[in-house]
């Protein structure tokens, strides 16, 4: 298993995994997401993303959009796109991640800690309210210092071990080349009609 930057061909499946996790899509860009990918099947596990937010001159990041496909948790995917996004946002110069959740107790374990609304940027509250209206009342702010990140080692084993086990081909199988098979659905193609399933503003 590991993790990495999505490409153009992961946008449907993206949409796909968004539309069934019932996960907000605002301001959609594939190329923000990163993607947990099991090396052996080529199956593709989990996603989340960084979201840019500028204002006052200063530059805010947001991890959001994390999803794990149900016969893939319990395996440390989510954790491992957690990780990968902190580190992102570290490489690219920023000191501070902010979330906005649900499941504020998943979080805490790595080191986030809740932000009274009062504390948080202009823009990331804003976007609360947002995240407010489509998850309901329970949506609080967390942020976490890059460098106090921590993964806690049974994910890390975790997600070395990871299998989906009786997941079957959930998504895609494997040509004889060892190759993951592509269909036209990871294109954005219906088969049914061949036209593009999404509007993506292309």
């Amino acid at each position: 298993m590991y993790v990495r930057d999505a490409k153009n061909r992961d946008e449907a499946w993206l949409l796909d995994a968004i539309e069934r996790l019932g996960l907000d899509d605002v301001a959609f860009r594939s190329r923000d997401y990163v993607i947990a990918v099991d090396e052996e099947s080529g199956d593709r596990a989990g996603f989340g993303r960084l979201r840019l937010h500028r204002g006052d001159d200063v530059e805010r990041i947001e991890l959001t959009g994390i999803g794990v496909l149900p016969e893939w948790r319990g395996r440390g995917v989510g954790a491992h796109v957690v990780e990968r996004l902190v580190d992102t946002a570290a490489a690219e110069g920023f000191e501070t991640v902010y979330v906005l959740t649900d499941q504020p107790e998943y979080l805490t374990q790595f080191g986030f800690e809740e932000v009274d609304t009062d504390d948080l940027p202009a823009a990331l509250s804003d976007r609360l309210t947002e995240k407010r209206e489509f998850l309901g009342g329970g949506v609080v702010g967390l942020h976490v210092d890059v460098d106090d990140f921590e993964m806690p080692e049974r994910l890390r084993d975790a997600f070395k071990n990871a299998d989906a086990g009786d997941a079957g081909d959930a998504d895609g199988g494997e040509s004889d080349t060892g190759e993951p098979t592509e269909s036209a659905e990871d294109f954005g193609i219906d088969p049914e009609s061949a036209t593009y399933k999404y509007d993506t503003g292309r």
